[in-house]
């Protein structure tokens, strides 16, 4: 473990020197939770930093979401918090503290292990520029206190940017313009957007939902003839592997009919709808031809050719890539391609088995995709073999959901599910997937995974077991949620071939290192894809790329690199994520407003980053 960046160790009841807690109500809890609010409030008004740390842990955690650093931040340490503090505390206006206690938001005893046991606490609060909720995790230590081990605050709205939704919605009636009043808007008639956003996936249309109801001008332009083409052009027997908890939309959530798992032709039909009801500009067929950087002025001139007709000229302060997760698809550059009398592609110009009935068929490659199109293949008849290049993670959706369904589920609201799992810093959210994770594959999945050794089928419990988190941040792959291919593949149903590469094609086939030969028609290569930066490289040019950090991975801190954050070039941004993963994963998640009952999502927090330049916070 000591190549761990993460090294931290959880608060257990042993380390703290603690017995369990004997709070036995809710009243209790309550007390607890009030009792160090009320400190913790008291010092804030009084600027008593010393005091606010002793309320910490030595080893706390305090982690920001735009409320005090304008950033996505996981500070760890007392002196950390206290150079935080000394910094950001009276700039930022941090006053009002108001402990919640609505149903889902109460002072709440969690017992995560018989030997960690945490009492969570959420409190809202205002600072200079708006409001902002808040989540603390407190801990009992000696002397029959508790102390924080994490706090999480947020800003959650912005007091010179009110969204314009319920009582701030259109209120005057349109006698016949609504239709003048839309095309102007689509066409940009009065004027260049502030915005750009490139791609019409889930992410830029929620990007653009939320700019468009702060009142920021902007426009989204889509390659594809259709929003939703992203999802319809993939292979058919494609869907979501994450459940619609996790997987909402802002402002327009799925309908409480909508299947658990969605099929991506049903969720592309739902995106251009979304785009449709919520009035979004969006230019489809239209591309990017050339983009310049102006320096000085702090503007992009971008030549965009819309339908290989028209071409207009915009001048717009921020591009916002939305262009997918990944780079371009990766095809593993083999000997012998030449020779190969069959057909050769990547996942992403696969779309369906029906195209190859009475055919033989290799999948390489045993993440999610490719055990997709291994099943698609299976359902069609045609002989399939699965080549694993080396172990993968699987976790079957009943692991899944123990992991995940105490918080999402029927009974808790999304977007308070989402930030209760943010709240929590990356470091201790690790340490308990590596008790969870090797526990479910003892208990849970443990005829699959033992299935799968029997036929020579590698698997692995993650990076550092710690599950699918961290190659979901690392790798953006390497796992595998089973939807019910691997008994197929237990069973031969799908054969497989596993410890031995492809060293070359032949003309009927492919040859391993080993010296075995495939004979099969055509090759899938499920290999994912390259840097995320591929796209913006390509329309923007190598001056502007070298400036561009690393997109996606983890910060020694334990966030995102580069997503909705500060990307190392002035006015360009990164929307990146799966459906599940911007609910999940990522700390782009705000905590609904109790008294308000307004949501406050993730996508926000792009539209306040690109906002912020015009608040010009304090230093």
């Amino acid at each position: 473990m000591s190549d761990d960046p993460f090294p931290q160790q959880l608060p257990t009841l042993q380390r703290l020197g603690v017995d369990e807690p004997t709070l036995t109500s809710a009243t209790e809890v309550a007390e607890v939770a009030t009792t160090w609010f009320n400190a913790f409030s008291s010092a804030v008004a009084s600027s008593d930093i010393a005091t606010i740390l002793d309320l910490f842990l030595e080893d706390g955690f305090w982690k920001d979401t735009l409320a005090f650093t304008w950033d996505f931040r996981t500070i760890e340490g007392r002196e950390a918090i206290r150079n935080l503090l000394d910094h950001r505390l009276a700039p930022t206006g941090f006053i009002n503290l108001r402990l919640c206690h609505e149903p889902f938001l109460a002072p709440q005893l969690l017992k995560f292990f018989p030997d960690l046991v945490l009492l969570r606490l959420s409190f809202e609060f205002d600072t200079k520029v708006g409001r902002g909720a808040a989540v603390c995790h407190l801990v009992p230590v000696p002397g029959s206190r508790w102390k924080a081990y994490s706090l999480y605050t947020c800003l959650q709205s912005l007091n010179d940017f009110p969204e314009q939704i319920g009582p701030l919605r259109q209120l005057a009636a349109e006698h016949g313009t609504w239709e003048e009043r839309r095309r102007r808007e689509v066409e940009l008639a009065d004027g260049d957007p502030t915005v750009l956003v490139i791609g019409a996936g889930h992410n830029g249309l929620e990007v653009a939902a939320r700019l468009k109801y702060l009142g920021v001008s902007y426009l989204v332009i889509e390659k594809k003839a259709r929003v939703g083409d992203n999802w319809r052009d993939r292979y058919k027997a494609l869907a979501l592997h994450t459940p619609v908890w996790q997987s909402q939309t802002a402002y327009l959530p799925f309908p409480p009919t909508w299947p658990v798992y969605s099929p991506a032709r049903k969720l592309a039909n739902w995106l251009e709808s979304y785009a449709e009801y919520l009035e979004l500009n969006v230019w489809t067929s239209s591309v990017i031809t050339k983009t310049e950087w102006n320096d000085n002025l702090k503007t992009w001139t971008v030549e965009i050719n819309r339908g290989g007709k028209d071409t207009r000229t915009f001048k717009v302060k921020h591009l916002v890539f939305a262009t997918g997760f990944g780079g371009r698809p990766i095809l593993p550059d083999i000997p012998g391609k030449e020779d190969f009398k069959g057909e050769i592609l990547h996942s992403s110009e696969f779309t369906s088995a029906a195209h190859y009935i009475g055919k033989k068929a290799v999948v390489v490659g045993t993440g999610t995709s490719g055990h997709d199109i291994a099943q698609d293949f299976f359902n069609h008849g045609v002989g399939v073999t699965i080549c694993q290049r080396s172990s993968t993670h699987i976790m079957s959706v009943e692991a899944i959901r123990e992991l995940f369904g105490v918080l999402f589920n029927d009974t808790i609201p999304t977007d308070i599910a989402d930030v209760y799992h943010t709240s929590l810093p990356y470091p201790l959210v690790k340490r308990i997937r590596q008790r969870i994770v090797p526990h479910s594959a003892q208990t849970t999945d443990k005829e699959v995974l033992d299935g799968l050794a029997k036929v020579g089928f590698k698997t692995n419990l993650g990076p550092y077991g710690a599950g699918l988190v961290h190659l979901l941040y690392s790798k953006g792959g390497g796992y595998y949620v089973d939807a019910g291919t691997t008994k197929h593949v237990i069973n031969g149903d799908i054969k497989l071939k596993s410890g031995s590469a492809i060293e070359r094609f032949t003309e009927k086939g492919v040859m391993f290192a080993d010296g075995t030969e495939l004979e099969v028609d055509v090759v899938v290569f499920a290999t994912g894809y390259g840097d995320q930066r591929d796209s913006m490289r390509e329309l923007c040019g190598p001056q502007v790329a070298d400036k561009v950090n690393k997109v996606w991975g983890l910060t020694k801190e334990g966030d995102v690199n580069s997503i909705f954050r500060d990307s190392g070039h002035e006015g360009l941004w990164f929307a990146v994520g799966t459906l599940s993963h911007t609910n999940l994963a990522c700390s782009f998640t705000f905590l609904t407003s109790p008294c308000r009952q307004k949501v406050i999502s993730r996508w926000r927090v792009s539209t306040a980053a690109i906002l912020r330049s015009r608040l010009k916070p304090a230093s």
